[in-house]
């Protein structure tokens, strides 16, 4: 049987293009993003940035932990405590103490995220002043070489003028006060530099037993924690982690996809040659070790030449990540093995579970009927094909049932929504033969009856050509059911988060302030503002353990009740929001306690462990309903955001006026209502919308490869019927239109049929926010599916011309076999 595969694999050669190309690059792709997660996976450990040359860092503790059945659990706190003057006393008794502080700076002149410090921490860095000197005054400033000496600048803590600038260490845009001015501006101290003995250090800490848990010592690598967002490394590679994930997961789908279709497919066109193989003697098991002979020499040199594809893809993937801000600066693809090993092995499985149904079907006939079966069309739908394809859609459609009975929320989860589509792919790809005849006659109604008897040639050949019709709709179909489906998701969802804010927002102003927010005096100058109803929120975060074991966060909203009843309308399905207090919260109903009056222990944005009555329950939504408390309740919260409302028979042009006023002496910015929910529409993150285009790009350079496999094979076998039309009187040209306006028609059945599919994914989607109060519209993203449908047709009508431009080149007597 080898034998029998090398010759063939060596005569055939074209009619396994479209299966190698396929299968090299999908494990070219999966060889790729392998590498990435192993990188992620072994990334080298972040070393310490602000503070490299400090010898001990003590860190006011942001890390909250609470002991479960199951262990401790830890969560990063809202608002970090800070290093107590108590503290800093007793280590000024082991050494030499530096106090360091960092705050918001905000200017028009300088980049958006500015940071203050005290001159004197520059030198943990190091920083190394590269022009000028130090500050010596409390208007006197070094910058990180954003702006030069000598410039003087406007900023929300004064004017100042610049007097030197430090070599720009690439992790923060910073401006260095003098210290007694840094303490001014910032009285809490954030860090504290001891020049002692570690040991000593956690002694002293310990010596306090109350208030040990309040700071961190920090020494050799764990200094990074001290950090600006210590993080961020660790998050960016998450979410690269993530995306390499489902890129190579949907790569993997589509690969499999593909490859069985284009197998199948090519196996249909050899019926003659197995039946014949067959009359000669050959068993089924001989049919069908042929056939996976050719699919294990497919396997290993698609695979191999993969696995070369991929280690050379791999490093122009990590630059791409990079360069997008997906992953850190320093990302890189590492020397790890086990990548090329999955790679590879996934390949060689993908193309021998591919032939698994075909090469089953090829040794089906008998011996007697043989020549039979090779001259008659088999029927496409087989019993098992029917039970698969059946038995996919009624478990997506029960699923998808049982999900809106039990958890509809679960619906809206990113991880839900990009694979529970895959179900209704497939099993719409299977019954895909049933669909074709029904759709193309009502597609190609109105062509068929204009004059001439193109429409209903086009027509006809799609509907007779099942098999034919389907091979080439099915990756139509998958395209663009992802593209509506995943696409069509994220802006439903956004869509609808959008208008829970602008159902939920009730002011005709909102006040939004920078990275420092409102101090006191800023807020008491926007309620002196005459006619106004003024509320006053901070972001701040209640923490919660749910079942004795998970300790789960809910960002939530410091606000006065009264005041935020008149300005914001929360979405409440049990008790009043003026019912809220210092000793209560407002919940949502996915809290495992949402009883109104019932007693809840939680933990606050600073760690601090209270006991609160539940004054009120929201609605789940679309998860973004968080929690809200009173200002005794989120301490160390900052005002970010003030809500105004005119009151009856205000003038709403001198409102405007004096809030805008009082709002540039804060740094701040008065906005409508329409234009903050416009500015603040939610959108797709970007390591999403990163993600989603990778997939749609796999998914359409699949479609083009079985496209043109499909089509050059198909098209290539109907010389003999291009010619026949010939001799009937068709031109060239006639013929080849014929041939493009029934590709197109394939494709728009196949747009149709991944529309559909699309359609009932986003249903889904819609039931689930009916069920939980979200009003809000279906969004069909008709410009993707549009585009992507036309990147199909081209490619389609492309791959079917082309080869029939070649056969036309022929005699058509010739092609039609007929003698002189």
């Amino acid at each position: 049987m080898l034998s029998i595969a090398l010759c063939t694999a060596r005569t055939r050669w074209a009619a396994f293009v479209g299966s190698f190309v396929a299968l090299a690059l999908g494990v070219g792709l999966i060889a790729a993003m392998c590498l990435g997660l192993a990188a992620t996976l072994d990334a080298p450990e972040r070393l310490p940035e602000r503070f490299a040359r400090a010898p001990v860092v003590v860190k006011g503790n942001d890390v909250l932990r609470v002991p479960g059945s199951a262990g401790e659990r830890t969560r990063k706190l809202a608002h970090p405590r800070p290093v107590g003057p108590e503290i800093v006393r007793r280590l000024a008794g082991l050494g030499p103490v530096t106090e360091d502080r960092s705050f918001p700076v905000r200017t028009g002149a300088g980049p958006e995220q500015l940071v203050g410090h005290p001159w004197s921490v520059a030198a943990f860095a190091p920083y190394v002043l590269a022009a000028g000197r130090a500050p010596q005054s409390d208007d006197e400033v070094v910058t990180t070489g954003w702006a030069g000496p000598g410039a003087r600048i406007d900023t929300d803590r004064g004017p100042v003028t610049v007097v030197g600038t430090v070599t720009d260490l690439g992790f923060e845009d910073a401006v260095f006060w003098t210290d007694a001015r840094a303490a001014r501006l910032s009285p809490a101290v954030q860090h504290l530099v001891v020049a002692a003995d570690p040991a000593a250090v956690r002694e002293a800490v310990r010596a306090d037993p109350g208030r040990e848990g309040d700071v961190q010592v920090l020494t050799g690598r764990d200094r990074r924690h001290a950090d600006p967002d210590p993080e961020r490394d660790d998050e960016a590679l998450l979410a690269a982690n993530a995306l390499l994930g489902t890129a190579g997961g949907i790569t993997g789908f589509v690969s499999v996809f593909v490859v069985a279709s284009t197998f199948a497919f090519a196996v249909e066109r050899r019926r003659k040659e197995f039946a014949l193989l067959r009359t000669a003697g050959a068993t089924p098991g001989q049919v069908r070790r042929t056939v996976f002979a050719e699919a294990l020499l497919l396997g290993v040199v698609a695979s191999a030449a993969g696995c070369l594809l991929g280690a050379y893809g791999a490093p122009v993937l990590a630059s791409h990540l990079v360069n997008e801000g997906l992953a850190p600066r320093w990302f890189a693809i590492g020397d790890a093995i086990w990548p090329y090993h999955a790679a590879f092995w996934t390949g060689l499985l993908v193309a021998l579970a591919g032939v698994v149904a075909a090469s089953w079907r090829a040794g089906r006939v008998g011996p007697a009927e043989a020549l039979r079966e090779a001259a008659v069309p088999t029927r496409v739908m087989t019993p098992g094909r029917w039970i698969l394809g059946a038995g996919l859609l009624l478990a997506g459609l029960g699923a998808l049932a049982h999900a809106l009975l039990t958890d509809p929320s679960d619906l809206l989860h990113r991880k839900t929504y990009i694979s529970r589509p895959m179900l209704f792919i497939v099993a719409f790809a299977l019954l895909a033969p049933v669909l074709v005849g029904p759709l193309v006659r009502l597609i190609a109604w109105l062509p068929a009856r204009l004059p001439g008897a193109g429409g209903m040639l086009i027509r006809e050949n799609a509907a007779v050509g099942v098999r034919r019709t389907a091979a080439v709709a099915a990756p139509v179909l998958v395209t663009v059911a992802l593209a509506g489906s995943l696409l069509g998701t994220t802006a439903t969802l956004n869509g609808a988060r959008a208008a829970e804010t602008r159902q939920r927002t009730t002011a005709d102003y909102v006040i939004t302030g920078g990275a420092g927010g409102f101090d006191g005096a800023a807020v008491e100058r926007v309620r002196a503002v005459p006619g106004t109803v003024v509320s006053v929120t901070a972001a701040t975060a209640v923490h919660r353990r749910e079942e004795g074991v998970a300790l789960i966060r809910s960002e939530a909203r410091a606000a006065d009740p009264r005041a935020l009843a008149r300005t914001t309308e929360l979405p409440l399905t049990a008790g009043r929001v003026t019912d809220l207090d210092d000793g209560s919260v407002i919940v949502t109903e996915e809290w495992e306690r949402h009883t109104v009056g019932s007693a809840v222990e939680v933990w606050l944005g600073d760690g601090t462990r209270r006991t609160l009555r539940i004054a009120a329950v929201m609605s789940v939504g679309t998860g973004n309903n968080g929690a809200y408390v009173t200002p005794a309740n989120a301490p160390g919260a900052t005002v970010d955001r003030i809500d105004v409302r005119l009151a009856p028979g205000a003038d709403a042009a001198a409102v405007r006026t004096a809030l805008a006023e009082v709002t540039r002496q804060a740094g701040g910015r008065v906005l409508t209502t329409g234009r903050w929910l416009a500015e603040n529409h939610p959108g797709t993150r970007r390591t999403t919308r990163t993600g989603f285009l990778l997939v749609l790009g796999i998914a359409l350079l699949y479609t083009g490869i079985a496209l043109a496999n499909t089509l050059v094979m198909s098209t290539s076998d109907r010389a003999r019927e291009l010619a026949m039309l010939r001799l009937a009187g068709a031109t060239r040209w006639q013929v080849l239109r014929l041939v493009a306006g029934e590709s197109l028609l394939v494709v728009l059945v196949g747009a149709v049929a991944g529309t559909l599919v699309a359609a009932l994914n986003l249903a889904g989607v819609r039931a689930a926010l009916a069920l939980l109060d979200v009003r809000s519209a279906l969004e069909i993203p008709w410009a993707a599916l549009g585009a992507t449908s036309a990147a199909c047709a081209a490619l389609a009508a492309l791959s079917a011309v082309a080869p029939a431009a070649v056969c036309l080149r022929r005699r058509a007597v010739e092609s039609a076999g007929v003698r002189d």
